[in-house]
């Protein structure tokens, strides 16, 4: 990795100065080296990946487990997910061997106030992707000075230029999977002989929460299930800088 990423970049990128440069010299990158690069970058005292444990997740996991199965996993149990999501997670983490996952919920009091009645989903679901995703991961967030998500290009939409790696406000953001085909992704799992989200054979492509994820026919995107009828696209914490 001396040789993909400069010390000197890895420096400057410590006060975030360095984002494009890490980019640059990240760009042809696999992914496995762009998640060790975040690690030399920061240290795993200061990395995190954040995981929705959904359809696509296990190759980023198992990819991120070879590099360094040690690294702080931040799941957001929002309160809303499917049991089948749960049950996933606690496989993955066995099947990984994932050694720190973290599973952070929204505050209660949060909950109560601005989400009583467990309805805001519908009357206004950027306020609950909010209580609900944005502020609990700025929370868990906090220690760290670098985190690794698993958006890639061919998902569309805001994804689809989306850099390698990211300025983030108050931290860098890795995208190891940015440059990876679907075909990519189906070949990690047959390799690794990963488990499939137990909902994908019910025909959900991409699986959020409950109320906002639905089933995809087989000619519409991977994402068209989730927020189905709305302009949404995403819940927020890619939209949204950290701080």
């Amino acid at each position: 990795m001396n040789a993909l990423v400069p010390q000197a970049v890895i420096e400057k990128a410590l006060d975030l100065s360095a984002a494009q440069a890490l980019d640059r010299a990240l760009r042809s990158a696999s992914s496995a080296e762009v998640i060790e690069a975040a690690l030399k970058t920061v240290g795993r005292d200061k990395l995190a990946v954040v995981s929705s444990f959904g359809t696509e997740s296990a190759a980023l996991l198992k990819v991120m487990a070879d590099v360094d199965p040690a690294i702080p996993v931040i799941f957001l149990d929002t309160g809303w997910l499917f049991e089948e999501t749960l049950a996933y997670r606690d496989t993955l983490i066995a099947t990984l061997g994932l050694r720190d996952v973290r599973s952070i919920k929204p505050l209660d009091e949060t909950l109560s106030r601005e989400d009583p009645d467990r309805e805001l989903w519908f009357s206004d679901p950027d306020a609950c992707c909010r209580i609900r995703k944005v502020e609990p991961l700025a929370r868990a967030l906090a220690p760290f000075s670098a985190w690794i998500n698993g958006r890639k290009r061919f998902q569309g939409g805001l994804r689809a230029e989306m850099a390698v790696v990211e300025d983030d406000g108050a931290r860098l953001k890795f995208n190891p999977f940015a440059n990876v085909a679907r075909e990519d992704i189906e070949a990690i799992y047959q390799l690794a002989k990963l488990p499939p989200h137990p909902l994908v054979a019910s025909g959900y492509l991409s699986v959020g929460c409950m109320p906002c994820s639905s089933r995809t026919s087989p000619d519409e995107d991977a994402r068209a299930g989730r927020w189905r009828g709305r302009a949404k696209t995403e819940c927020g914490i890619h939209t949204i800088k950290t701080s």
